[in-house]
């Protein structure tokens, strides 16, 4: 009877559980809008060949006479995509994702993309779910298409596998600075195997300095900078975990740092790289747009 009513419910809203079937319209819906979608893309190609069970989540439709409009990775993170400016498209997908999300309950850690899906979502969910931890509203998403601005810091690259010790601690600095607990749950954990895969797959780079004496390859010293492509998917490549040690702050290593990870990354990875920055972390903005990023929307990340 519940599982009636339920499917009585997604009915009514327009949405429902897709499946790998649905894989190549729900990622033609996403190539509408790159950038914004990027989070969402990266995890149905890795479904494709696979399953969505093997990405890590389920992923949600919205349709109108038969044809998809609008799709939500539901796994570690909630990415809503509703592509287009129709309020109206916008506003009957959301009502259906919240159908779903209110039937399944919280199992995410986060809701992140575009702020109008991001926000309208949340709003249709925060008196049914637990309450957020923080919500941040103002995340300029920005994009550059060519050679950086300034000259590339020639000590940035990619991080080596032996390096994992020294890179580590500096992932899990950045990441309790930005969202306030340590991320940490042992050897092998979770965000552990994530830093050893961006390491693996070549998509974590830093600058270490080497303390005095050190010798070839053999991890000695700090990362000053460092920086992941976090999602790449769609001909994007998303750039996250922007960090500069705190006693090297002002020296200018972002800007120099994030140009030598755009030229590498748009040599050899994607032409297209983008990230999103909370809009009160004004030096960041401004060492972002004289690498020559420049804004193309709006994100909104929904913190539990």
């Amino acid at each position: 009877m519940v599982q009636r009513r339920a499917a009585l419910l997604d009915g009514r809203a327009g949405g429902r559980v897709l499946g790998d079937v649905d894989l190549t319209a729900a990622l033609a819906v996403c190539a509408r809008d790159a950038v914004g979608s990027v989070l969402a893309t990266a995890r149905l190609e890795q479904a494709v060949g696979r399953t969505l069970r093997a990405a890590g989540g389920t992923l949600w439709g919205y349709e109108e006479d038969g044809e998809l409009l609008a799709v939500c990775f539901a796994g570690a993170n909630m990415v809503p995509v509703v592509p287009g400016d129709d309020p109206q498209v916008l506003s009957r997908a959301l009502d259906a994702f919240a159908c779903l999300a209110r039937g399944q309950g919280r199992r995410c850690s986060s809701i992140v993309g575009p702020a109008d899906a991001v926000l309208g979502l949340w709003g249709r969910l925060r008196y049914s779910w637990p309450a957020a931890r923080e919500v941040r509203d103002d995340q300029p998403s920005m994009v550059i298409e060519h050679a950086p601005l300034v000259t590339a810091d020639p000590r940035v690259r990619r991080s080596r596998p032996e390096e994992f010790d020294v890179v580590l601690p500096a992932c899990v600095r950045m990441f309790t600075e930005e969202v306030g607990y340590s991320p940490v749950s042992g050897p092998g954990g979770p965000y552990e195997t994530r830093v050893h895969g961006l390491i693996a797959q070549g998509r974590s780079f830093v600058r270490i300095d080497p303390a005095q004496g050190s010798h070839g390859h053999r991890p000695s010293g700090d990362v000053v900078f460092k920086a992941e492509l976090g999602a790449v998917a769609g001909g994007v490549a998303q750039v996250q975990g922007v960090w500069v040690a705190p006693d090297r702050r002002g020296e200018r290593l972002s800007e120099s740092g994030m140009a030598a990870v755009v030229q590498i990354a748009r040599g050899e990875v994607a032409p297209l790289v983008s990230l999103y920055v909370n809009s009160y972390n004004e030096r960041a903005l401004a060492a972002y747009r004289a690498v020559g990023f420049r804004q193309v929307g709006t994100y909104a990340t929904v913190l539990f």
